[in-house]
């Protein structure tokens, strides 16, 4: 983690709705709003780093059938 001499501070402009879905995403996550951004950042970088070996993103069930594959991003 980055010490505070180490810390960028961004502003964000999100709609109500967009907002209120990041709170009911980290209040039922128990933890932030900060930190939910943070993960989507990690996931998109693991989505960005397959898409360039031309792999692609999908959900799987418990016996590896793909459910949901995840394009656009």
């Amino acid at each position: 983690m980055a010490t505070n001499k180490e810390v960028i501070r961004l502003s964000l402009a999100l709609s109500p709705e967009l907002n209120d879905r990041l709170e009911e995403l980290a209040s039922s996550g128990c933890t932030t709003k900060t930190e939910i951004l943070r993960k989507a950042i990690a996931l998109y970088d693991v989505v960005a780093e397959a898409k360039t070996e031309k792999k692609r993103l999908g959900i799987l069930d418990q016996d590896k059938h793909l459910l949901t594959e995840i394009v656009g991003i």
